[in-house]
């Protein structure tokens, strides 16, 4: 069966995955939780086993950092990027976190009709 999608860039919501790095699943799980539970975002998925990353840190050092990180995805729409990026730097243990988002340019459109119900629709 075909599940008809949008071409995300025609409709004048833009749904966007946020992707966090957090320290370990136990920070990832807290700021989750708590974007949800502020309708900011949709849905949160951790990805739990640890990512190797590779950073200059400190700033300026030519210094190659290496840590286990756990990565927190985030579906939410474009206009509440401000409010996630302001609840996630509350939140967050780094100093710096590792904050962005890509814009999502297909979706389906029951996905995407959930998202809109979840996050525009009083409840």
């Amino acid at each position: 069966m075909i599940i008809p999608c949008y071409n995300a860039s025609n409709i004048g919501m833009k749904p966007i995955i946020v992707y966090v790095y957090c320290r370990d699943k136990e920070e990832a799980e807290d700021i989750g939780r708590q974007l949800l539970k502020k309708r900011l975002v949709a849905c949160v998925n951790i990805i739990s086993s640890p990512i190797q990353s590779f950073f200059f840190w400190p700033p300026k050092q030519n210094f190659i950092e290496e840590a286990s990180e756990t990565l927190l995805l985030a579906k939410t729409f474009d206009d509440k990027w401000d409010d996630v990026e302001k609840t996630v730097k509350k939140m967050h243990l780094y100093d710096t976190p590792g904050i962005m988002a890509v814009l999502i340019t297909h979706i389906s459109k029951k996905y995407l009709a959930w998202m809109k119900k979840e996050l525009y629709v009083k409840v």
